[in-house]
């Protein structure tokens, strides 16, 4: 199955490691500095819009961490 997180991109549900809120996490001076290291490293799939969470996922070796302009709590009714 696949989560729709947005911007007509979908990941497949089970290469989801997490489901973050950017708004809480971003206060906490590791997950900038992995947002950081993963932008740097070009990790990062960005958004058209505003974004409000970020889903992290792993598959064949590849992570990326994907912006989203939808909520967490969006997403996790999407993932059910």
């Amino acid at each position: 199955m696949y989560l729709s997180i947005g911007n007509d991109m979908a990941v497949r549900e089970k290469s989801v490691i997490g489901i973050f809120d950017l708004d809480n996490t971003s206060t906490s001076k590791r997950t900038l500095e992995f947002l950081a290291a993963a932008e740097a490293e070009g990790k990062v799939v960005p958004c058209d819009e505003l974004p409000k969470s970020f889903v992290i996922t792993a598959e064949y070796g590849m992570d990326r961490v994907y912006l989203t302009a939808l909520n967490t709590s969006t997403l996790e009714k999407r993932a059910k």
